[in-house]
């Protein structure tokens, strides 16, 4: 068996410190270990449970497609609390097992994804009446507080650079696993529209959720060649 490990925090603050993400690599080497399998490269997102733009799982999935390895992770609510998202992976073709119930079936898995998201959505439901029964009593959020108001020009300017910093390294890492890819087809002599079929045959979506198209492969090629 070969395994290729996905693991998620929810905060950088979390990621930093390694908290919750050195539980999940112990229980996945253990697994590796009574299951006497061979690990392949590990995944790391710092991403909320609920969001579905997941650029490292998008790698972990290709790569263990690729490889014809197992997806493999921690605990089942680590992967997602959506059920539609875990049906699309399941969906993908890549055989995948969560450490906390190996032994779990498609339709288990249905379930237990089904519960989590309920989960999900009834705290999510009690955190708002919180947060709205504090604001009735008289309490201050977020802009309300004197001290979130009127930014300086600098401190606005700041924000604005952090972002764009942000988003330009999601950009420039979010097709690492197939820009070799696209290279070697074109190394081959096939067109812009020919790697994009290519890469919507095999299955591969930008990280919009979108399929391929010439555009956007001469992009992507661009983008890391001028690296």
């Amino acid at each position: 068996m070969k395994l290729v490990p996905y693991y998620r925090c929810s905060t950088q603050k979390q990621a930093r410190s390694g908290l919750g993400l050195e539980g999940q690599e112990a229980t996945v080497m253990r697994f590796a270990a009574a299951h006497a399998a061979d690990v392949l490269k590990s995944y790391v997102e710092v991403e909320t449970g609920k969001s579905a733009e997941r650029p490292e799982l998008a790698k972990a999935v290709a790569h263990a497609r690729r490889a014809k390895a197992t997806l493999v992770i921690a605990k089942l609510d680590r992967l997602a609390r959506n059920v539609h998202f875990l049906s699309g992976l399941m969906e993908a073709g890549v055989k995948f097992v969560a450490c906390d119930q190996p032994s779990a079936n498609d339709l288990t898995i249905h379930i237990l994804a089904a519960v989590a998201q309920d989960e999900a959505k009834r705290i999510s439901e009690r955190t708002k009446a919180a947060l709205a029964a504090y604001k009735a009593r008289g309490g201050k959020l977020g802009a309300a507080l004197p001290e979130c108001r009127n930014l300086t020009p600098d401190a606005s300017r700041m924000g604005a650079e952090a972002a764009g910093r942000v988003a330009k390294q999601e950009a420039d890492t979010a097709y690492t696993d197939l820009y070799p890819i696209m290279k070697e087809l074109r190394d081959q002599g096939c067109s812009l529209r020919a790697i994009a079929k290519h890469l919507n045959d095999e299955g591969y979506e930008t990280r919009r959720g979108c399929r391929w198209n010439h555009v956007q492969v001469r992009a992507v090629l661009n983008r890391y060649e001028r690296r």
